[in-house]
């Protein structure tokens, strides 16, 4: 048996840009960084960033290119695919993430308590003042939500 699937879950570093395929399939790219953290060698606390290409299809490549920008919290899930093609002569490569699932997370500048996020969200009272654990009023959006427009 083989598997082929990705996880990721970290912010746009650029924003969604969408494309149209010759057969009308929408078609959005954008990229995702990714941190670890680890002890060196020495014992020092490291921090290193990996920078991913993601694309995807379909009615989620345009809600992505709608809802999320550069800095949004995403989560992926997907698979690895390499690319090939010749440019000026010479063979050129690149792997992406064929995402299959995109949820959106915290949007970057957004309070906790007006965030559209679909990620849980974790945390005490005092860094979430719009929860309902505070006693104050939750303020709805105006618009009304399609249920159609959801991409999960």
């Amino acid at each position: 048996m083989y598997l082929n699937k990705v996880f990721l879950i970290g912010n746009l570093t650029r924003d969604p840009e969408l494309k149209a395929l010759p057969s009308g399939t929408k078609v959005c790219s954008f990229g995702v960084a990714t941190n670890r953290n680890f002890k060196d060698k020495d014992g020092n606390r490291q921090e290193a960033t990996e920078f991913h290409n993601v694309v995807v299809f379909g009615r989620v490549a345009e809600l992505t290119a709608q809802y999320l920008k550069k800095g949004s919290q995403a989560y992926v899930e997907g698979r690895l695919q390499t690319r090939s093609w010749e440019q000026n002569g010479e063979k050129k490569y690149r792997t992406e993430v064929v995402a299959e699932t995109v949820q959106f997370g915290n949007r970057p500048g957004a309070s906790a308590g007006t965030s559209n996020s679909s990620a849980p969200s974790a945390g005490n009272k005092a860094e979430n003042p719009g929860s309902v654990e505070t006693g104050e009023k939750i303020e709805y959006p105006a618009e009304e939500i399609n249920p159609d427009d959801i991409p999960f």
